[in-house]
């Protein structure tokens, strides 16, 4: 299932998140018992099924995609992995304007992995949906190694480094960098 999803976002062009961040993500929604999950970047699925891995048996994971060719790809993905169809809603648009349509502290995690010029206002968006002791995790935390570079200061590098120093200085958030994958930034929502 993982594979024919992974090989679907490819060539697709949505890059899927690699198998050490998927695990990281399984293991995050379990530590928190996940029931309600919003996923803002689709793809084809990939990360949603590691996501529904480590959630409640009856978790329900949102997932957001400006592409419909992407929602079709996850929604065929989840079928393939007999994930009961009330167990996610996916959401075609865009990501600023669907996350402020969903309830305010009605989340266990907020996983951001879509526009990374948009991840300071995801993490906003974030910041009210979830609930105390809730995690905002975003991949692609490192972009390709160019954030740690001074010199890379492209539009995405810079929206990246801009949400890291927001969530280190957020004295609401207890953060952790996260070596797997890409990177995967982490942080828990104090109570």
């Amino acid at each position: 299932m993982l594979i024919a999803a992974r090989r679907r976002g490819t060539e697709l062009g949505a890059v899927p998140i690699g198998p050490g961040g998927g695990a990281m993500l399984r293991f995050l929604a379990a530590s928190v018992s996940a029931r309600a999950v919003v996923e803002i970047g689709t793809g084809a699925g990939v990360s949603g099924l590691w996501l529904l891995r480590g959630m409640a048996p009856d978790g329900v994971l949102t997932t957001i995609d400006v592409e419909a060719e992407h929602q079709r790809a996850a929604k065929e993905a989840f079928v393939e992995a007999h994930i009961p169809p009330n167990r996610t809603r996916l959401i075609t648009g865009r990501a600023l304007d669907v996350l402020p349509r969903l309830t305010d502290g009605a989340y266990d995690v907020v996983f951001g992995d879509a526009a990374k010029g948009e991840y300071p206002d995801y993490l906003a968006a974030a910041l009210r949906l979830l609930r105390p002791g809730g995690l905002v995790v975003f991949d692609n935390a490192l972009w390709h190694d160019r954030v740690p570079d001074p010199s890379a200061r492209d539009p995405e590098t810079v929206a990246v480094r801009e949400l890291l120093r927001t969530v280190r200085d957020d004295t609401r958030l207890v953060p952790v960098l996260l070596g797997a994958g890409d990177g995967l930034l982490v942080a828990v929502v104090r109570d």
